[in-house]
C-alpha cells in the first residue's frame, strides 16, 4: 500500500495540492485524471519519491518495492536490452554483477566463495534464474523481437525504447506500479498486451493515461485531481464521468429545491412578521431558514475547445485513386505496390504496428513526399489540409501565436483569428505566446485551429491525439464523428478510432488489407483469422 498524508504542494503562492490524504491499495489499478497542469505528473513524482511536498508525507509499506516508467528515453543507452529490463529490480541487477564480477577473478578465495554462496542463495530466492527468461517474456510481448534482446538500447528506434523502459518498469512484479502515460509510443498490439498484463497484475497500479479506452479497461478505480484536491471514485473512467455529471445534477436539483423552500419562507416573514397571532409562526420559520445551506457547486476546472470543422464546399463522387504506391525510406521498402480508392463518405482508420507506412503514405498524398512509383490523385472537387505527426518544423521562429496563425486566415484580421484562438482555449495574453515556448498540446490546439481554417472537405491525421489531455481529445473525437467529410486518419486510442472510422486499412508486409467496418469489428476478424490460421496450422502437423 502507498499513500499520501496531509500533502500539501505550493508553487509559489500556488498550491498545487493542499492536504490531500488518499490511500492507494493491493489489488487495484487507479486511474489519475485531471485537467492540464492540475498536477498528474508531478503527484505521481511526488508517490515516487522524486519531489518533496511543501507539508505531509508519503508512506509505503515496509518491505515493498515501488517502480517507475522512467521518461528519460536515452538514460540507458551505453546498457544492453536485457540489463536494462532486469535493472527494474536492482538488487536482483547488483547481485547478478556482483556474482559475474567474483567469478571471474582469477585468485578467487575462500572469502569470496562464501561470499558466492551467499549471492547465490539471495539470487535463488529472487528468481534469479528465471530473470533472463521473465524479461523476454515483456519484451517479446511488448513488440521487442529477440534479435534486439542483447543488442544495445542506443541501437533501437524511439518506440523500441519506449517499450524497453516500459519493460523494466514491469519487470519482476513491483509491488506499486507509477505509470505516466504508458500508452504513448505504443501500437495497438503493444497497448491490448500491457491491458491484458495489468488486468492480471495483482499488486498497486497508479497511471496516468489520455486514452479513455485503456483507462475504462484496466481501472478499478478513478483518483480525479481538481481545485488541488484528490477525489476518489470506485469504477473506470466512464464511471467517474457518470458518477460526476450525476452528483452535480443532483447537488443541483437539491439547490433547487432549497431555493424553493428558502422562497416560500422569506414570503411567509415578509407577510406576517408584523402579525401578533402569527409572529411565533415567523420566527420559528426565521430560525428554519437560517438552517438552509446550499450547496456549494464549484464548476470544474476542466475545459474542452470548441472543435468544428466545416467544409467549405460539398464533396463529389470522384475523391481519390491510388496507384500502385512505392517508396523505400532509409533503405526499407515501407510502401509495396499499395492501390486504393475513396468515396465520398469514408472515414478511413489506418491501423496496425507499420506506423512508418502510415506516415510515409501520408506525407506522399499531402504531397510533401514523392512516391518512388505509382500514383495518386485527387478530385477535382476536393480540398486538403494535412496534420503531420511530428509538427516541430511549424513552430520555428520568434513569431507569437497569433502572428502564426494569420498566414493561414482567410480573414487578416485580429479579432478573427483570436476568435479561432480563443476556441481552443488561447483567450487573452496566450495569443502573444511565443511559438518556441508551446507545449506539445498548445502546438496541437495550434493546429487544429489551422485545419478549421481551411475549411477543407477531405482532413489527413496522423496522430492527432498525442499529447492532448482528455478533454481536448473528446472535443476533437465528437468533432470528427460529425465531420461531413472524408477523412484519412492514425490513432492509437482504441475508442477514437472505434466511434470514427467506417473503414479499416493496415498496410503489412503481404499488402494492404482493407475493409468497410468498425474497429472493433475489424479486431474481431482479424483474431478469428488468426485463430483460423493456427487451425490450418496444427490440422497440418496432425496430418504429418
Amino acid at each position: 500500500m502507498i499513500s499520501a498524508n496531509n500533502v500539501t504542494l505550493r508553487i509559489g503562492k500556488r498550491a498545487l495540492f493542499e492536504d490531500v490524504n488518499i490511500k492507494f491499495t493491493e489489488g487495484n489499478c487507479y486511474g489519475l485524471i485531471g485537467a492540464n497542469g492540475a498536477g498528474k505528473s508531478t503527484f505521481l513524482k511526488i508517490l515516487a519519491g522524486k519531489l518533496e511536498p511543501t507539508k505531509g508525507s508519503i508512506a509505503i509499506t515496509p518491505g515493498q518495492r515501488l517502480s517507475v516508467l522512467e521518461q528519460d528515453h536515452y538514460k540507458y543507452n551505453d546498457y544492453p536490452v536485457m540489463d536494462t529490463v532486469i535493472l527494474g529490480n536492482p538488487r536482483l541487477y547488483e547481485i547478478m554483477k556482483e556474482k559475474d564480477a567474483l567469478y571471474a577473478k582469477e585468485d578467487f578465495s575462500d572469502a569470496d566463495g562464501i561470499r558466492a554462496s551467499e549471492l547465490e542463495t539471495e539470487f535463488a530466492e529472487m528468481n534469479g534464474w528465471e530473470a533472463e527468461s521473465d524479461a523476454a517474456t515483456l519484451l517479446n510481448g511488448l513488440g521487442i523481437g529477440t534479435e534486439l534482446h542483447y543488442a544495445y538500447v542506443r541501437e533501437l528506434d524511439g518506440g523500441q525504447r519506449v517499450k524497453v523502459l516500459l519493460a523494466k518498469a514491469l519487470f519482476g512484479d513491483p509491488d506499486i506500479l507509477l505509470l505516466d502515460e504508458p500508452t504513448n509510443h505504443l501500437d495497438m498490439d503493444a497497448i491490448a498486451w500491457l491491458e491484458e498484463f495489468l488486468i492480471n497484475f495483482n499488486n498497486t497500479v497508479i497511471v496516468v493515461s489520455h486514452d479513455r479506452y485503456f483507462l475504462n479497461k484496466v481501472c478499478t478505480h478513478t483518483a480525479d485531481i481538481d481545485f488541488a484536491k484528490i477525489q476518489l471514485y470506485a469504477g473506470n473512467y466512464d464511471f467517474w464521468y457518470e458518477s460526476s455529471q450525476l452528483m452535480i445534477r443532483q447537488m443541483k436539483e437539491a439547490n433547487k429545491k432549497k431555493e424553493e423552500q428558502i422562497k416560500e419562507l422569506q414570503e411567509f416573514i415578509q407577510r406576517f412578521s408584523a402579525n401578533a397571532s402569527k409572529s411565533k409562526q415567523a420566527t420559528s420559520r426565521k430560525r428554519a431558514l437560517e438552517k438552509i445551506q446550499l450547496e456549494d457547486i464549484r464548476p470544474s476546472s476542466r475545459r474542452y475547445p470548441y472543435i468544428d470543422f466545416k467544409p467549405g464546399r460539398e464533396i463529389g463522387n470522384e475523391v481519390l485513386t491510388v496507384e500502385d504506391l512505392t517508396k523505400t525510406v532509409d533503405g526499407v521498402k515501407v510502401l509495396d505496390h499499395i492501390s486504393f480508392t475513396l468515396g465520398h463518405n469514408d472515414k478511413v482508420a489506418f491501423v496496425g504496428p507499420n506506423v512508418n507506412a502510415t506516415t510515409t503514405l501520408f506525407k506522399i498524398l499531402a504531397g510533401e513526399m514523392e512516391p518512388d512509383e505509382g500514383s495518386y490523385k485527387w478530385g477535382v472537387t476536393t480540398s486538403q489540409t494535412y496534420f503531420p505527426k511530428d509538427n516541430t518544423a511549424e513552430f520555428k521562429g520568434e513569431d507569437t501565436i497569433v502572428d502564426w496563425l494569420m498566414q493561414y486566415s482567410p480573414e487578416k484580421d485580429v479579432t478573427f483569428v483570436r476568435s479561432f484562438l480563443g476556441r481552443m482555449l488561447f483567450s487573452g495574453e496566450d495569443g502573444l505566446k511565443k511559438l518556441q515556448v508551446l507545449s506539445g498540446g498548445e502546438r496541437v490546439r495550434c493546429m487544429l485551429s489551422r485545419m478549421m481554417m481551411s475549411a477543407a472537405n477531405t482532413m489527413i491525421m496522423d496522430e492527432p491525439t498525442n499529447h492532448l489531455d482528455l478533454e481536448s481529445i473528446t472535443a476533437l473525437n465528437n468533432s470528427l464523428i460529425k465531420y461531413p467529410g472524408v477523412l484519412l486518419f492514425s490513432s492509437q486510442d482504441h475508442q477514437f478510432v472505434q466511434t470514427i472510422a467506417n473503414r479499416i486499412m493496415e498496410l503489412t508486409s503481404d499488402g494492404l488489407i482493407d475493409r468497410q467496418c468498425t474497429y472493433d469489428e475489424y479486431l474481431e476478424s482479424d483474431e478469428a483469422a488468426r485463430k483460423r490460421q493456427v487451425l490450418t496450422i496444427n490440422t497440418e502437423d496432425d496430418l504429418d
